[in-house]
């Protein structure tokens, strides 16, 4: 689990691929201060695991799914990464749930400066767009942010200096791809209102509430109405 604060940008040193498989090695300093072997460490926003561990680097393993749903097929040597370790139990948890499990890509189409901060508009699919809110949080290569607007085919965020200098969204050029999580509380949200959720029918509190559920379904669509007439 992560935060989506991002503590250090790393270097890519040496890609090996193999098919659709790839292997990364990936220099950095702060995140290696206290990692070990079978760590998880998000990557631009892809939660991936330290098989090897040296002085200046780490090295990690990237299946051939993780290749085709992220973008980082695009990275090459010497690209910039951001860099997480996943939170300690203890820690401050200063941004918003991060799984590191990306839902999709989308493509950077316009940056714009507002004072000191820089406005990024991102094209994202409609099962992205679907799940963002305005003012709610959404996970771009692994920065949690705060949407500021929204609409049907795209949303913006805007980045504060400290962001800028930070990570290495300001960096991007205009139609690259980004990896997109987000909030999961939103996707458990929809998961359950979009499916019948199991009840043990022998419980007779339970029972008397079946037709309630079944209203849940799938085929329903959830109205204040429904809600008020089933005593929520």
């Amino acid at each position: 689990m992560f935060t989506g604060i991002i503590e250090e940008i790393g270097k890519i040193k040496r890609i090996t691929k193999n098919g659709n498989y790839m292997k990364l090695e990936i220099e950095c300093q702060t995140v290696l201060e206290d990692i070990n072997l079978g760590d998880s460490i998000a990557v631009n926003g892809v939660c991936l695991t330290a098989n090897r561990i040296s002085e200046k680097s780490f090295t990690v393993d990237v299946m051939s799914e993780t290749v085709k749903r992220t973008s980082l097929a695009s990275l090459k040597t010497n690209s910039k990464v951001n860099l997480e370790r996943a939170m300690p139990l203890n820690g401050r948890f200063g941004g918003h749930i991060v799984s590191g499990h990306i839902d999709g890509v989308g493509h950077i189409s316009k940056m714009k400066k507002d004072g000191n901060a820089i406005w990024i508009y991102i094209e994202a699919p409609k099962n992205i767009i679907d799940l963002i809110v305005m003012k709610g949080s959404i996970t771009i290569d692994g920065i949690s942010l705060t949407v500021a607007y929204l609409d049907t085919t795209s949303f913006a965020v805007s980045i504060i200096p400290h962001t800028k200098d930070a990570t290495t969204l300001v960096s991007k050029k205009l139609g690259e791809v980004v990896n997109l999580e987000n909030d999961i509380i939103g996707k458990y949200i929809r998961s359950f209102l979009t499916k019948d959720v199991p009840i043990d029918y022998s419980n007779e509190k339970q029972t008397n509430q079946k037709e309630s559920h079944k209203k849940f379904s799938k085929t329903s669509n959830v109205s204040l109405e429904m809600l008020l007439e089933n005593g929520f």
